[in-house]
């Protein structure tokens, strides 16, 4: 386990391994743990930035808010991050690939309903 991973808590560990194994074999072949919790930790910067998360910089709770996300715009906002990462080779499909698997878990958590 890497330090990065070692600093979860026992519910951020259980999520990403959750997310982990959401995601096909072949494709967990060409990225790392370490990968998805960039994406993860992207997400909620992105979140951040549109209004939809509030984290309190004292007990550094965070809170998510209802609201519609636009998935091409978290899309590049996490492309544009992910360009900036030096040691990320991630494509758009991977990235891709990894908030399919975040949102497949948010649903079989309650985070997220099922869209029709």
């Amino acid at each position: 386990m890497t330090e990065t991973l070692a600093l979860l808590d026992a519910e951020e560990r259980e999520q990403l391994l959750g997310i982990w194994n959401l995601i096909p074999e072949e494709d967990r072949q060409k990225m790392t743990q370490e990968d998805v919790l960039f994406v993860l930790d992207a997400m909620d910067d992105y979140l951040e930035s549109v209004g939809l998360l509030e984290a309190d910089e004292n007990t550094g709770e965070v809170t998510y808010l209802d609201g519609d996300v636009d998935e091409t715009e978290q899309l590049n906002f996490i492309l544009v991050a992910q360009k900036r990462r030096h040691s990320s080779t991630l494509t758009s499909s991977q990235i891709q690939i990894i908030l399919d698997a975040e949102l497949q878990y948010g649903i079989a958590q309650g985070y997220y309903e099922e869209e029709e």
